[in-house]
């Protein structure tokens, strides 16, 4: 009798996704903002939960909230998709429009979990480099998207691990290039400022998709909420694949609550914008430091030390290592946390250093 059911063969090699989660006294490396929730948030949710009908499946297509996402960009709730977390969002979309013999197009380096979802969605992976500044061109979009032929593309901006936000020109030379689904991953957009999203393209660009999440800027990463933005056919094609009941009760109450109270949950982003910036020089004052530029609330920095990872570990400071992949040799990508977690990490740095 065999003891076990073979896995998929082209899952046999996968290694699941996620970075080291280890309890030291500074954690600066997954991109959690580094304060909690406001206590009106949470009071809020406290009183909301109670009144939950928990016996009850949750409402399937989750309407209050998506209309209350929608009312925040002026888009009616057809518009408006919501899932549990932006990677499950990507699932859905990489199952409704990837899937055996179509492609998906992404950059590099980029977000490792895009490839590792698009496998599990048995979608056909090809990456092409970013430039030797690790910026996405129009020119170079459009040659992308035309040598590809893909059926969907997907673009972080602000790009992660590197930091750097995506022109709306070259999100338009990847839609006006060619015929496929263009998604802009914003996880990290919030940090960026007004002008850097790709919201604004939606009316013009009708194979556009804008997905977010309320893990970065609104300090809730244990809650697993993400939505897009789109056109409703986009919204229409999504039901197809998703789970019955896929979003619960208990987080459409949270994001709802979340939204209500939208300036005082993201309150906190000026100040974490700024910290990074003070972080940014106290890192480039440094010997030995390169620092990349950042429009999110992370930074991307080399040194010549190879095992730096291990020296800040030892030291009590858990950062992001990169240095094993290509192009990215000898980099880390440290968190914006709190004024004291930086300043620890700047002189667990500086040690490390030497």
């Amino acid at each position: 009798m065999t003891e076990r059911v073979p896995v998929r063969p082209d899952l046999e090699d996968t290694e699941p996704y996620g970075a080291p989660q280890l309890s030291v006294a500074v954690r600066l490396a997954t991109n959690e903002t580094p304060y909690p929730p406001p206590r009106a948030f949470s009071e809020r949710l406290a009183a909301r939960i109670a009144e939950l009908e928990l016996n009850r499946y949750p409402d399937r297509r989750a309407t209050a909230l998506r209309s209350a996402l929608g009312a925040r960009f002026g888009l009616p709730v057809n518009r408006v998709w919501a899932a549990k977390g932006s990677n499950e969002v990507l699932l859905q979309l990489f199952q409704a429009y990837g899937g055996p013999g179509r492609r998906l197009l992404l950059f590099r380096p980029g977000y490792s979990a895009h490839p590792l979802i698009a496998r599990v969605a048995s979608t056909g992976v090809v990456e092409m480099d970013l430039d030797e500044s690790f910026r996405l061109g129009a020119d170079a979009a459009r040659e992308a998207v035309t040598a590809c032929d893909p059926d969907v593309v997907v673009v972080a901006s602000p790009n992660n691990p590197t930091g750097i936000a995506v022109d709306p020109d070259v999100v338009r030379a990847l839609h006006d290039g060619g015929r496929a689904l263009v998604v802009v991953d914003e996880a990290y957009v919030e940090f960026a400022g007004a002008r850097a999203s790709a919201v604004a393209l939606l009316d013009e660009l009708p194979r556009l998709v804008v997905c977010r999440t309320f893990s970065k800027a609104w300090r809730l990463a244990g809650l697993r909420l993400g939505y897009l933005l789109a056109h409703a056919w986009v919204i229409d094609d999504l039901r197809k694949v998703r789970l019955p009941y896929h979003l619960d009760t208990l987080t459409q109450a949270a994001g709802l609550a979340a939204i209500e109270l939208a300036d005082e949950v993201t309150a906190h982003v000026a100040g974490l914008c700024a910290e990074r910036e003070r972080l940014r020089s106290a890192m480039a004052a440094l010997d030995g430091v390169e620092v990349f530029d950042s429009a999110a609330n992370f930074l991307l920095f080399r040194t010549a030390v190879d095992d730096l990872f291990d020296r800040l570990l030892a030291g009590g400071v858990l950062v992001r290592d990169f240095s094993a992949l290509p192009r990215l040799e000898r980099c880390l990508r440290v968190t914006v946390g709190t004024p004291a977690e930086n300043d620890s990490f700047v002189s667990a740095l500086e040690e490390s250093l030497t």
